[in-house]
């Protein structure tokens, strides 16, 4: 293979790695689960990049920072101590909702839509709860 070949080759390869790796859910995995707010110029150039070059590949990252959120920027302070955390759950160990949702307005100075069906639920387990130096109240 000529020089000329390779270099074209070689430029092509990292513009197709480039778009591959361009998706805002990649380079912040921590933004995922977000459900509004103000769009990252950042990954939005990186996926616009991405449509003007290959356009079903841009489109495709679009699609997925905006389903993921990892589009959005984050809005300053998004947690809250463990400890703060556990007033909400009830003497037989399961969440109240209406404490949680007045907990999480009071620290984070934000409403949170705990019943949007776009919410992402992880479930814990007893070594999370001793991880973070709590026990279980069930």
């Amino acid at each position: 293979m000529r020089t000329p070949q390779r270099i074209v080759s070689g430029l092509l390869a990292a513009i197709l790695l480039a778009q591959l790796s361009g998706c805002g859910t990649l380079f912040y995995e921590e933004r995922r689960g977000q459900m509004r707010g103000q769009i990252d110029p950042v990954v939005a150039g990186l996926d616009a990049i991405g449509i003007l070059f290959f356009v079903v590949p841009g489109l495709i990252a679009f699609a997925i920072d905006f389903a993921t959120g990892a589009i959005y920027l984050p809005e300053g302070r998004y947690s809250v101590a463990p400890e703060r955390l556990q007033d909400a759950i009830g003497s037989d160990g399961r969440i109240d909702h209406v404490r949680l949702r007045a907990i999480l307005q009071q620290e984070l100075a934000r409403d949170l839509p705990l019943d949007d069906p776009l919410l992402i639920r992880h479930g814990g387990n007893l070594e999370q709860l001793a991880a973070h130096g709590l026990r279980p109240a069930a």
